[in-house]
């Protein structure tokens, strides 16, 4: 049995550790979404998805896409 590995992010770890979601507050977990990696708000009450174009993060509430 192989072990799939959590994707990698394609953010620096310095800053991946400060980062949070702008909406609430709560940390961001990397996910890869449909269009390509994303960061995911932790928080049931909010879970917005902020995409990364070319490793840098677009932490816009606008911008984000929302839950289904």
């Amino acid at each position: 049995m192989s072990e799939q590995a959590a994707p990698a992010s394609p953010i620096e770890p310095w800053l991946r550790e400060i980062l949070r979601c702008p909406a609430c507050r709560s940390e961001l977990r990397d996910e890869a979404g449909n269009g390509g990696p994303e960061l995911v708000c932790t928080s049931g009450a909010c879970g917005l998805a902020y995409r990364i174009d070319d490793g840098v993060p677009v932490l816009l509430i606008d911008e984000a896409r929302r839950p289904a």
